[in-house]
């Protein structure tokens, strides 16, 4: 990332700025896409940005981007504590039957157990 993208994103204040960067770019950043997530993890203080793209990376191309959305959930699950964003991304990343494989998404992926266990505290698994 050069040093004037840097600066730039530096100044954004939630999460916005970086995440249109992303969007407007998309497929032209793939090299500093590293450098991107970590500078919306830092900015985004409720999660909501950190959702936004990785629902959105994950539209785009789930395998190409799979660790980008990983540590955006990541971020996401740690600074939504209100539970605001992270409940939208069960159906758009896991799939609307989400809840009937929940038992098998909670032993494979450590972000989806994390969630459910957030959305849904009283859940058998």
């Amino acid at each position: 990332m050069d040093e004037e993208l840097k600066k730039t994103l530096a100044k954004d204040p939630d999460g916005l700025l970086t995440y249109e960067y992303i969007a407007n770019h998309i497929g032209a950043i793939d090299d500093i896409m590293p450098e991107l997530v970590e500078n919306m993890v830092t900015v985004d203080a409720n999660g909501q940005f950190c959702v936004s793209a990785a629902r959105y990376l994950n539209a785009i191309d789930p395998q190409l981007y799979a660790e980008a959305v990983s540590r955006l959930i990541s971020a996401a699950i740690d600074k939504d504590r209100d539970r605001a964003y992270i409940g939208q991304l069960l159906p758009d990343i896991w799939g609307a039957d989400y809840a009937s494989r929940a038992a098998e998404l909670s032993a494979a992926d450590d972000n989806f157990r994390r969630i459910y266990k957030r959305v849904f505290p009283v859940s058998a698994i």
